[in-house]
């Protein structure tokens, strides 16, 4: 198994589980974070996911780069973006996702927690999208998340330089909410978490889905979306 997978009462934890190859994410590893998500969409227990790396080295160096030597390992890999884009879905779960991150966290292993709605950073993180210095370019959502985040001409170097930065930079620029020691991280992360859980589910799906949905509109279109969510939640106490 590439992805481990546990339940304490309504917080569920994903580990990342290739610490031999600092959590590449390969094939499998899609797959299963998947059928995964799949589930924990459709269990109305699990309100609230996070997710780290397993071992002390990294939460993920990104994609595995073995995978790419072959003609049929790129076919399927742009088949399955196609068929099961995993970042979209993660984006659009419905519940709240937290990434727990340490040590290096690059091209897909940083893509991946922008996908997430909180980002909290061990104090030894390296985040960046190091794939233009590789021969290719971020291609799970990174150029699009990232000045998402942060600020867009940051955005542009981090990307075209494929230089990273540190956690207390990552902090500065807004892509992180907060920076912790390593032995705090996944305390900090579950304390985070069990807050969130703690507030009426109804109440957190709609205002996550406002500020999400709402950040793609215009103004005017946003204000409308939120009162309608407003509405709706009025209907839920």
């Amino acid at each position: 198994m590439t992805i481990l997978f546990e339940k304490s009462g309504a917080l569920a934890w994903i580990t990342l589980n290739r610490p031999q190859v600092l959590n590449a994410i390969n094939m499998q590893m899609r797959d299963e974070l998947w059928d995964i998500l799949h589930a924990v969409r459709d269990d109305p227990e699990a309100r609230a996911v996070i997710f780290k790396g397993a071992g002390e080295k990294a939460f993920s160096a990104g994609a595995d780069v073995s995978e790419f030597g072959t003609a049929p390992s790129y076919v399927e890999a742009r088949r399955a973006r196609r068929e099961r884009d995993l970042w979209w879905f993660m984006m659009t779960l419905g519940k709240p996702l937290v990434a727990a991150i340490h040590g290096y966290a690059l091209g897909a292993g940083i893509e991946l927690p922008m996908a997430c709605d909180f980002r909290i950073a061990a104090e030894d993180a390296r985040i960046g999208l190091p794939e233009v210095s590789l021969g290719y370019i971020p291609s799970a959502g990174g150029t699009q998340t990232l000045p998402r985040h942060i600020p867009r001409g940051v955005a542009m170097q981090m990307v075209l330089t494929g230089d990273p930065i540190d956690a207390q930079t990552a902090y500065r620029y807004g892509l992180v909410q907060r920076v912790v020691p390593r032995d705090r991280l996944y305390a900090e992360a579950e304390a985070l978490a069990r807050k969130i859980i703690a507030r009426p589910a109804d109440l957190v799906a709609l205002a996550r889905r406002a500020v999400n949905e709402g950040a793609e509109l215009s103004l005017e279109q946003a204000i409308g979306l939120e009162s309608k969510l407003a509405e709706r939640a009025l209907l839920t106490t």
